[in-house]
């Protein structure tokens, strides 16, 4: 799961795609349970919480750590009705981030960013299931 970050970042439209591509080669390895549900959002928090522990620079795991983000933002996708968005210079100069996702009520949100937040803090208050359980803009009801 580590290594440099030398990729070309993908654009809204190759979010879904890359986070497909991501979780095959992570689950591959490792068999961890990354099926795009809510609950799986406590396996990035550990893995996250792992790098950390591990004592991994951010140079060394930002792939990884996007790669975390991009599945944070595709449970996002698939389960609160979020859709994948570039941002614009504004938001990306805010963010720290080209992409992010908006939700069905027009709030935009950085799932990257946030993976981001919880490796550097290890704060529990970043967690990201508790992020997504407390996400405003996401209808009460899961969407499929």
């Amino acid at each position: 799961m580590n290594g440099a970050d030398h990729t070309a970042r993908p654009g809204a439209r190759e979010m879904r795609p890359y986070t497909r591509a991501f979780v095959t080669r992570v689950t591959a390895r490792n068999r961890l349970p990354l099926d795009f549900s809510v609950a799986s959002l406590r396996v990035v928090d550990f893995l996250i919480d792992g790098l950390r522990k591990g004592g991994a620079e951010r140079e060394r795991v930002g792939e990884t750590l996007f790669g975390l983000g991009a599945y944070v933002g595709e449970v996002l996708v698939r389960r609160a009705g979020a859709v994948w968005v570039d941002f614009d210079a504004q938001q990306s100069a805010y963010f720290g981030q080209h992409v992010g996702v908006r939700m069905p009520d027009g709030r935009v949100w950085n799932p990257l960013g946030k993976v981001h937040n919880r490796f550097d803090s290890g704060s529990p208050e970043e967690s990201l299931q508790t992020f997504y359980l407390t996400l405003h803009g996401r209808p009460r009801r899961a969407v499929a």
